[in-house]
């Protein structure tokens, strides 16, 4: 696969919301072909974040709303399933919070399904997902990003897995009870607690998914050590076109994860995408955490500093081409089978890509994959296909095992 720069993007989807500036009658085709097969394919990405945004400004998610996700745009760009997660920001850890948090979460994502079951409906497995593939209704699957809600608990996993959640992000942005973070200076486990490692095992017994992304690269490679089975990374871009980001990962890691039948989904978000957006972006939070570790702003008065900083101080954004670079570098290192999508919608902000500026965009990345001479298998593989083999695969394991 040859890969582009972001000034040869020339494809134009006329769907709202999606961006794109340059218009080539002679692409049209390839974009009528883009198109049909968004609805022909089983479209799953494998993390959105609109719960969180949720808690901030409660939308109506059956009609249409001000974030990323909403069902009328997720229709548009032919999604069907994703993994609706249940984020528990770090601090809830410390204030013991996280359980309860997470378990309102549940609630209210169940609740939107129960209001709306003519447009929503839960998932528990992959054959799930492909039964309710093309009725109409977009699936849900539960997540939780950052395991602070398992409280050191084992019996808590196995319940999170009877409420449906289908995969834990053992870490998010602080080293938490059971691991180490990419974002965190503290290396408190260089790898994962005692615990975590209880964890991975309970988690392997019972067929629910392990995230690595977040982890820091020691924790990574101990959850590879440890998991009997394929780990994924729900979020989590290449390294190699942002060096020194520990948050996305490098060439060694995505050989040794798809080594072990696992799956790296590409994130969205500008700075996990692009080398110039990624220099800006640290440049901007550093001069941020420097301001307020200085004047120790709290409340609305940080959150309102912050907002006037960000929009004073742009970084720039990526497009649809830079997640497309990222597909051909992970197919160049281990081959078709080993990625998949996850946006991290509603998560990202503002760093949203030129073309993907929510969920009814996605037939623009296969118009792009399709340009670039992906074949329609590829790209079936690429938006879920993939990732149901691998979820398959791990459930398989844990049945085997018992």
């Amino acid at each position: 696969m040859r890969m582009f720069s972001a000034t040869v993007i020339i494809g134009a989807m006329l769907l709202a919301g999606c961006r794109q500036p340059l218009w080539r009658a002679e692409d049209r085709m390839l974009l009528d072909n883009a198109k049909i097969l968004a609805r022909q394919t089983l479209i799953m990405d494998t993390h959105i974040d609109v719960p969180y945004r949720l808690n901030d400004k409660m939308d109506d998610v059956a009609r249409g709303t001000s974030g990323d996700f909403d069902y009328p745009r997720a229709v548009k760009g032919g999604l069907d399933a994703f993994f609706i997660v249940a984020y528990v920001p770090p601090e809830m850890e410390q204030d013991g919070t996280a359980r309860a948090f997470t378990e309102k979460t549940l609630d209210d994502i169940q609740q939107v399904v129960r209001r709306h079951p003519d447009k929503f409906a839960l998932a528990r497995s992959p054959e799930e997902v492909r039964a309710q593939f093309g009725d109409g209704r977009v699936s849900f699957i539960l997540a939780i990003e950052n395991g602070a809600p398992v409280e050191g608990d084992l019996t808590n996993v196995e319940h999170f897995f009877r409420r449906g959640v289908r995969y834990i992000t053992l870490a998010h942005g602080k080293c938490n009870h059971i691991c180490d973070s990419s974002y965190d200076n503290e290396r408190k486990w260089h790898g994962l607690s005692p615990f975590g490692r209880e964890l991975v095992a309970e988690m392997n017994r019972l067929g629910m998914m392990i995230d690595v992304s977040h982890l820091s690269d020691e924790s990574f490679y101990d959850v590879l050590k440890h998991s009997r089975t394929p780990v994924i990374a729900s979020h989590s871009s290449c390294r190699h076109f942002t060096p020194g980001m520990e948050r996305n990962m490098d060439d060694a890691m995505i050989k040794a994860m798809a080594e072990k039948g696992g799956i790296i989904h590409i994130n969205f978000g500008a700075m996990f995408l692009n080398p110039e957006v990624a220099r800006k972006s640290k440049e901007r939070w550093d001069a941020i955490d420097a301001y307020l570790a200085e004047h120790k702003l709290e409340g609305e008065a940080r959150q309102k500093w912050v907002a006037e900083y960000k929009k004073a101080h742009p970084v720039g954004s990526a497009t649809v081409a830079d997640v497309a670079n990222h597909i051909d570098h992970v197919v160049a290192l281990v081959g078709i089978d080993h990625v998949g999508l996850g946006s991290d919608f509603d998560g990202v902000g503002d760093q949203v890509p030129v073309g993907l500026e929510d969920v009814s965009c996605y037939p623009n990345l296969i118009y792009e994959l399709l340009r670039r001479g992906y074949s329609e298998a590829d790209i079936r593989k690429i938006c879920g296909e993939n990732f149901l083999r691998v979820w398959s695969q791990i459930l398989l394991a844990a049945q085997t095992a018992r």
